[in-house]
């Protein structure tokens, strides 16, 4: 028996002997593979193994020599009709064999970004279901003043689409989506974890951002928590910073104490006695 003509066992792929005419199309396999792929990159007969769901189909393996594909193989597939003795090629393919070198698993760009990647030029689409904004205030919903629909609307039903605008305007809330709830928390969490009151830094301030001159609040119920350093000797300028944080910088840090005066001496030696006479 002629090696052409040997099945494999590997990872039990199949268990059925190949077909005697497909496992002998070797050099019908090869130069199919020889066809498909660079020149001279076609390397020594590997193997025949036979289908496992369909009869007298053969798949050849030859090694293949392709720079940068350590352990691939050509997969070149054969078969031949029922009673018919020509051996036709069915496809041929490049594949990793078992100890081939692989890409690492591909990764959505969403889950590869990290902070500070964007550059100048760089866009960042934000998906429509992004849990942490949620739509906001616009007015865009609401018809047209000049429309006809706007003017069978008694004005006593309501304030006008431009006062509901102007106070949207006011409040910072004219914008197609504004933070979540659960936005609002991701930001807090990451600026108190950065700009804490647990930080290397705070833990050894002489007082709090919260006591501090350069500390500009910020709106809305963030106000409460967090605020804008704008001290530029301090490592936080320009950062949202936790009121419970706190550096050397600090507006009061730099009001020292006036150094004590000596009490008088009780004997004075620099100068003489005054004697009576």
């Amino acid at each position: 028996m002629s090696a052409a003509t040997r099945s494999t066992s590997r990872g039990a792929r199949s268990r059925r002997a190949p077909d005697r005419l497909c496992a002998e199309a070797v050099g019908l396999a090869r130069a199919a593979a020889e066809e498909a792929a660079a020149p001279g990159t076609v390397g020594a007969w590997l193997e025949a193994v036979a289908d496992a769901d369909a009869d007298r189909v053969v798949t050849h393996y030859f090694e293949a020599q392709e720079p940068g594909y350590r352990g691939w193989r050509w997969a070149v597939t054969v078969a031949r009709a029922s009673r018919a003795k020509n051996v036709t090629v069915d496809e041929s393919v490049l594949v990793p064999g078992p100890d081939a070198l692989l890409a690492p698993e591909w990764v959505p760009w969403s889950e590869r970004l990290r902070p500070g990647d964007l550059g100048p030029g760089d866009l960042l689409p934000t998906e429509a279901d992004d849990l942490r904004l949620e739509p906001g205030c616009t007015g865009a919903d609401a018809p047209p003043p000049d429309s006809p629909v706007a003017e069978e609307q008694p004005e006593a039903r309501g304030p006008s689409r431009a006062a509901v605008g102007a106070v949207a305007e006011e409040l910072g809330m004219g914008r197609p989506r504004v933070l979540s709830r659960y936005g609002l928390h991701a930001a807090a969490d990451r600026w108190e974890e950065s700009h804490g009151s647990k930080t290397p830094m705070a833990q050894s301030a002489p007082a709090s951002c919260m006591s501090c001159g350069f500390l500009v609040p910020l709106a809305g119920s963030l106000r409460q928590a967090f605020g804008v350093c704008a001290n530029e000797y301090s490592p936080a300028d320009g950062h949202v910073v936790s009121l419970a944080f706190g550096c050397g910088g600090h507006s009061e840090a730099a009001v020292m104490p006036r150094a004590p005066q000596p009490p008088p001496p009780v004997i004075d030696e620099t100068v003489a006695d005054p004697f009576g006479d």
